[in-house]
């Protein structure tokens, strides 16, 4: 039986391709693109991967790439995904490679995702002689809003292999608050769920002069922003945070017009899949009573965003260990992220890990640095070959599991 390649060796073999990824990386922050087409991204991916003789197929419904990469012998199926898309952002980072497309930008480091799974799927293909079963490499478009990772579940990725992969691991990079060369991760809930509540107050409209002959929805609607407030705090387990943002709240056209209808948006975070479960109703009640406690009606459309990111706890081990395995360092998460992640989706169906890769510019503190999705973001091209031996080695030790 050949002996698995040990993961600092994974680690040395992964510094060899660096300039390569960067290469890589750079061409993919030039042509940044937004949602779920992303021709040229795709054309760049499959450019990639065509010499290493995988099985590759592209989505029906999205500019997707699925490869799959076969051991030499029998065995389970494991996904690594790396997401594609970019941001509605004018990029300001001063980079040489900077975007080519005004108002479009590479802000969340999805190009470093894409070539270090590149450099993972190189990793794995010289070592396929060493493997027992498959990895699924999962090219992902639409992580910024548009369920990517839920299309590509619909159509099949985690059946790629020919059989439904046993776990999936990917990563983020940060530009700021965490260096080059450390991994921060956590079990249980790491990512909040995020979903939109949008309210309409349907009163009636009058003179400001006499409002007792209109239905003035402008007070429910300040109401109702103060009530949703008291709801998450007085009605949720403070253990288990519900956060709920007005963000946007609009009536009228003049001061001395009492208008017809109010309108309000928020976003809800939550931090549990009960929680996720049970907020909706909460929020709707309140909504729709408080409209009726003054004689109106309310509209209340609750739009779900991504699920809770939840890490298996024998996985985040696994992702742990492997991480200083290879010579890198492993800090736990002190707590949990707020913001959302459509990874959720896959670790809703299977047991994983994701977990975050610092890239902090070596020219700058961690701790002051740009963070994700500003239009000054930067990232370390160093973090290239860390996340592909990463990701390269928590595969090949799942697999070796057997």
């Amino acid at each position: 039986m050949p002996t698995p390649t040990p993961p600092a060796d994974l680690l040395r073999s992964a510094a060899a391709l660096a300039p390569e990824l960067a290469r890589l990386r750079h061409d993919l922050h030039r042509v940044p693109e937004i949602g779920l087409d992303l021709p040229d991204t795709q054309a760049l991916v499959l450019a990639a991967l065509e010499p290493l003789g995988l099985e590759v197929t592209t989505g029906r419904g999205l500019s997707s790439v699925t490869a799959v990469i076969r051991g030499a012998r029998p065995g389970p199926a494991v996904l690594l995904r790396g997401d594609m898309d970019a941001l509605p952002v004018t990029e300001e980072s001063g980079e040489p490679f900077t975007s080519e497309r005004p108002g479009v930008m590479h802000a969340c480091g999805h190009d470093l995702h894409v070539a270090g799974l590149i450099g993972a799927a190189r990793l794995l293909a010289e070592r396929r002689a060493d493997m027992a079963g498959s990895v699924v490499l999962m090219f992902q478009p639409g992580e910024e809003g548009y369920h990517g990772a839920r299309h590509m579940i619909e159509e099949g990725v985690l059946d790629a292999a020919g059989e439904r992969v046993v776990a999936a691991y990917g990563l983020h990079v940060v530009s700021a608050e965490v260096p080059v060369g450390v991994v921060t991760g956590r079990a249980g809930t790491y990512y909040a769920a995020s979903d939109q509540l949008f309210v309409t107050v349907h009163g009636r409209g009058g003179h400001g002069s006499m409002p007792h002959l209109a239905a003035d929805p402008v007070p429910v609607a300040a109401e109702i922003v103060l009530a949703l407030q008291n709801v998450v705090t007085r009605q949720w387990d403070a253990q288990d945070p519900v956060v709920v943002t007005v963000g946007k709240i609009a009536a009228g056209t003049i001061d001395n017009v009492i208008p017809a209808t109010a309108e309000l948006a928020a976003t809800v975070r939550t931090f549990s899949r009960e929680a996720w479960a049970a907020v909706p109703d909460l929020l709707v009640r309140a909504v729709e009573h408080i409209a009726a406690a003054h004689g109106m009606t309310a509209t209340a459309d609750y739009v779900r965003g991504y699920p809770v990111l939840v890490n298996d706890d024998g996985e985040t081990a696994r992702a742990a260990r492997v991480t200083e395995e290879l010579g890198l360092a492993w800090m736990d998460a002190p707590q949990r992220i707020t913001g959302s992640e459509d990874f959720s989706y896959v670790l809703e169906e299977v047991p994983g890990a994701y977990v975050s890769l610092g890239a902090t510019p070596l020219d700058v503190e961690p701790a002051g640095a740009p963070y994700n999705h500003s239009a000054q973001a930067r990232f370390a091209d160093e973090a290239l070959p860390q996340g592909a031996a990463l990701l390269a080695a928590l595969a090949l030790d799942r697999l070796a599991q057997g």
